[in-house]
């Protein structure tokens, strides 16, 4: 579909979250912190100037939580949208989260070595391209519109910078909190701006 008047994507990774699994790997959705909460609203407060038209989130908790509350504060509606979530660790639940299985698949992802796959789980190419998907599908939704999508650090990390031009040369520094990213989608393609790593305050 044309995008002449282009789409303007604004990807934040969700709030500080809580998990019950501890130190170990898991898929759990998760649940915001007290401060968890104070972020999704200043995110908000940092997007009021820019007309939000709605906010689309994981499916995933701890993503849903912060863009119901951003979407309460900007005024909007909010939907959740499959393909945002984070990659699962598939047969690594109840794992260590420094499991070697898991950090080398993701380095190499990173490394640009897309068909590494996580045991039991997603390989790199099939988490881009339903990442890819679900922001196609948003973008065609809303052109001549800017509208915040939650999503997660991992997901955002490996997916954007193969969607869009424009992003960080090499491994981009993970992203903290509620920092967002901004995404234009016209007919020359996806452009990326500026990597926000620094958190939210």
């Amino acid at each position: 579909m044309s995008l002449h008047c282009p789409a303007t994507l604004i990807v934040a990774r969700h709030a500080e979250a809580e998990y019950s699994h501890g130190d170990l790997l898991c898929d759990e959705g998760g649940r915001l912190t007290a401060h968890g909460r104070e972020q999704a609203a200043q995110l908000a407060t940092r997007l009021g100037e820019k007309r939000i038209a709605l906010v689309y989130t994981s499916p995933l908790a701890r993503a849903v939580e912060t863009g119901r509350i951003a979407a309460t504060d900007l005024g909007v509606g909010h939907r959740e949208m499959a393909g945002l979530q984070e990659f699962s660790v598939g047969d690594l639940v109840g794992e260590p989260v420094d499991d070697e299985r898991l950090t080398t698949t993701y380095a190499a992802w990173l490394a640009g070595e897309l068909s590494h796959r996580i045991p039991g789980a997603e390989s790199g190419e099939e988490v881009v391209t339903r990442f890819r998907e679900a922001l196609s599908t948003i973008a065609d939704l809303h052109r001549g519109e800017h509208v915040l999508v939650i999503s997660h650090g991992g997901v955002m990390s490996l997916g954007l910078p193969n969607v869009a031009t424009g992003g960080p040369a090499g491994s981009p520094p993970p992203l903290a909190n509620c920092a967002s990213v901004e995404l234009s989608a016209g007919d020359d393609g996806w452009t990326l701006g500026p990597w926000a790593p620094a958190e939210a305050t």
